[in-house]
């Protein structure tokens, strides 16, 4: 999926889940696909090379920068979310948390669906 022009949002799935991961602590590659995998209860599983395409997206969108790491374990690349990084997945969880209101509206889910007459028969 392209990015729109909007800098905020809306983000991909898969966007919105690296920076979730990246909300609480500096992280790097594997850890990322582990946290993402723990917080959906293994329903998303991301490729490393769909991470990396990802994240070198958000490292040019200033979403995400590299740091150091525990240790400085050069062997292994950290990333933590930048100011704006934490102003876009919050805009995207208000964006998120607002359709869910709108389908949960009980006036717009209780209008019954009148059905189009079949033709032909």
């Amino acid at each position: 999926m392209k990015r729109t022009s909007n800098p905020l949002g809306p983000l991909t799935p898969i966007e919105f889940h690296v920076l979730l991961s990246l909300s609480e602590r500096a992280l790097h590659g594997y850890a990322i696909l582990q946290d993402v995998a723990r917080r959906t209860r293994d329903q998303v599983t991301l490729r490393t090379g769909t991470l990396y395409t990802v994240i070198k997206r958000m490292l040019d969108s200033r979403w995400i920068e590299e740091t150091g790491g525990p240790g400085d374990d050069e062997r292994r690349r950290y990333y933590r979310l930048t100011a704006l990084g934490r102003d876009v997945v919050r805009a995207e969880a208000k964006r998120m948390q607002e359709l869910v209101t709108l389908a949960q509206d009980k006036r717009v889910l209780a209008r019954p669906r009148k059905l189009a007459p079949e033709r032909g028969r």
